[in-house]
């Protein structure tokens, strides 16, 4: 049941497309109080757990700490951040009551759960104007389900972005993308995507080539295609102020950009210096920008990522004249009665600038609205003017998309990367904690950069975490320019790394099926173990173990030097290692908790009793997988119900895209 509650006049922010009708009454469940903003209170009781929250940092269950959903270009995902690249508002308390609640408002939201008081939670905001949906159900998955039902079908790409990707930023020309094909190739690494970081740019200019060292990309593209390899080249959200440039130009003839109160258009910095920032929620400007990406589609790409969208700003004309100003007056008073302190919190605080997110306008439907309003929703609705272009560009086609910063609603137009983690050990962990949260929230191509972007990374970090990335839908090694090379044929023994995404490969045609089966009902992907086992009280403190569809369970090894882990077991599983030999063995483990070695190279799952899963022969790309002559792993005599599609088009829901196969 699900009822929906107004206060003030919200902003339409498309986050829920089903019509639910307003509730005359109060909610049932906590207490709202609008005299100052907006304040949502609810008593946790002792054992209740809480759920959701998409993109953030800690647990699977948030009980304990301050989140606030405010996207913020934040490279450093330790604990103590309460805000990262996203805004999924959107929690489930289960427990002595179950419910969840979507407080739909785009601008700065605080989650308090048991932070403040570890028995209270509070959800506040500086003004009380949004929809808030009160959603109850017997369990928390039940509510999630209903949750997913309002908010539309999730993004579905095509077969080949479940393939493996390699990005680093640094790869600047042809010979660099055809390096990175030709050591994958050369080790048996199977490869289905390079990605395109900004140095493939004109000056990093969007919608541009860089004239050297990619002419003739559509040849280029085509080349790469031949080896079953797609490139894609990353979007960010500053457009360069250029003269001559056309996508500045146009913008700024026609009132395309973000508008300062007196109606100039709003300038920081970002990679090519000066820039403005597309106005994607003025309809008519989204619809100008998506229409761009039609540039590189036309010459063969398949695929984007946007990025820097939250929007992230490096400074601002303002922000650097005040740190000039105050620079000046150090200068003048000297050295000696310089306040360093007060200089660097000056430095540090020119980038993502509250005062510049307040200085600058949309253009909406519902007339003009300052930006910090809105602020949530700007990767989302850079994405939405990509995927909008796409059903006008190639109607029948899926195009690969996903994007840094996001809002619930954004799941219909692409997946998120979880964006500049590090090479730690406890980032494995982080990205395991979070793929559900994201599933909850409609996301479920969803992703780190395996091995750590940002760090100099180690070869062992990087084997445990590509075993983690051989479940998850977006499988992509990326790491920054400044790190240590962490391409898989750069360590000792390629050939483990081989082995090892060759697993996902042989997987794909269960986990392709899985991720299908759940964007067509509004399912999960990725499920916590106590939303398949309610009644086992010691499966909702579990976290660091994870379902997959409704056949296998996860338990990946995420610290260093372990040469196993432990695992708990609600029921009798069939525990399955695939071998470097190409072996597979299998052993079946009682209900309970279990030590279970896992070397490497090694890559282990669960399947569950009485369930049976789908192996094909490893391929070197998506496109080589023989899905007709399949192998059955698991329990004999367990069925298997198996969606493949050409991969390419939208005929999601026609009945021969199913068969039954048997073990």
């Amino acid at each position: 049941m699900i009822k929906k509650y107004v206060y003030g006049k919200p902003f339409e922010t498309d986050a829920v497309i089903a019509n639910v009708e307003c509730a005359e009454e109060k909610p049932a469940l906590g207490e709202v109080d609008t005299k100052d903003g907006f304040l949502f209170t609810y008593t946790l009781f002792p054992k209740d757990v809480v759920y959701g929250l998409g993109e953030a940092s800690r647990g699977i269950n948030k009980r304990g700490y301050c989140y606030v959903s405010s996207c913020a270009d934040e490279p450093n995902h330790t604990e103590d951040k309460r805000a990262l690249y996203a805004a999924h508002n959107f929690i489930v308390v289960a427990g002595e009551k179950n419910f969840g609640i979507f407080v739909d408002y785009p601008a700065k939201l605080t989650f308090d759960i048991g932070y403040t008081r570890m028995d209270t939670m509070t959800v506040s905001c500086e003004e009380a104007n949004l929809y808030l949906y009160v959603i109850e159900g017997d369990t928390p998955y039940d509510i999630v389900k209903q949750f997913r039902k309002i908010i539309g079908k999730s993004y579905i790409p095509p077969k080949f972005a479940f393939g493996f990707g390699q990005s680093r930023w640094g790869y600047r020309t042809k010979d660099d993308f055809r390096k990175v094909a030709e050591e994958h190739r050369k080790y048996n690494i199977p490869l289905d995507m390079i990605y395109m970081d900004i140095d493939y740019m004109d000056s990093f200019k969007d919608f541009t080539l860089h004239k050297e060292n990619f002419s003739d990309f559509s040849g280029f593209v085509q080349e790469m295609k031949d080896q079953h390899v797609r490139l894609v080249p990353i979007i960010d959200a500053g457009v360069k102020v250029e003269k001559d440039y056309d996508v500045y130009e146009e913008g700024v003839k026609n009132r395309y950009f973000c508008q300062c109160e007196d109606g100039s258009d709003f300038t920081a910095a970002v990679w090519p210096g000066y820039t403005h920032f597309p106005d994607v929620l003025n309809p008519e400007a989204r619809k100008w920008f998506g229409d761009h990406y039609k540039f590189l589609i036309d010459q063969g790409i398949e695929g984007f990522w946007n990025d820097m969208n939250e929007p992230a700003i490096f400074y601002s004309r303002e922000g650097m004249a005040q740190l000039k100003e105050l620079m000046k007056k150090y200068l003048e008073m000297g050295e000696e009665r310089m306040d360093f302190f007060e200089l660097k919190d000056a430095m540090l605080k020119v980038a993502d600038s509250p005062k510049d997110y307040a200085s600058f306008y949309h253009q909406t439907e519902a007339g003009r609205i300052r930006h910090d309003k809105v602020h949530n929703l700007f990767g989302y609705n850079m994405t939405r003017a990509a995927g909008e272009a796409f059903e006008r560009i190639e109607p029948d086609k899926r195009i690969l998309m996903f994007s840094r910063s996001s809002y619930i609603g954004m799941h219909r137009y692409g997946g998120i990367w979880t964006g500049d983690n590090k090479s730690w050990w406890s980032h494995i962990l982080l990205e395991l904690k979070m793929m559900p949260s994201l599933n909850m929230c409609g996301f479920l191509y969803a992703g780190a950069d395996v091995g750590g972007f940002g760090a100099d990374t180690t070869r062992d970090l990087v084997l445990r975490w590509t075993a983690l990335g051989v479940f998850t839908p977006l499988f992509r090694n990326h790491s920054a320019m400044g790190t240590r090379r962490q391409e898989c044929y750069q360590f000792e023994n390629p050939e483990d790394f081989a082995h090892v995404v060759q697993v996902r490969y042989r997987l794909i045609p269960y986990l392709y099926s899985e991720y299908m089966k759940a964007a067509i009902s509004d399912d999960m992907y990725f499920k916590p173990l106590a939303f398949v086992y309610p009644e086992d009280s010691f499966a909702a403190q579990v976290e660091d173990q994870l379902m997959i569809g409704n056949e296998i369970m996860i338990a990946p090894v995420y610290t260093q030097n372990a040469l196993g882990r432990y695992v708990y077991l609600p029921e009798e599983m069939k525990f399955v290692k695939f071998m470097p030999d190409g072996t597979i063995c299998e052993e079946v483990l009682d209900a309970g908790h279990h030590y279970v070695e896992v070397a490497l190279n090694e890559v282990p799952l669960f399947i569950r009793k009485g369930k049976t899963i789908p192996l094909a022969q490893a391929a070197q790309s998506v496109a080589a997988l023989d899905t007709k002559n399949l192998e059955m792993l698991g329990y004999e005599g367990a069925e298997y119900v198996l969606y493949e599609d050409d991969g390419i088009h939208k005929d999601y829901e026609n009945p021969a895209n199913l068969r039954t196969l048997r073990n």
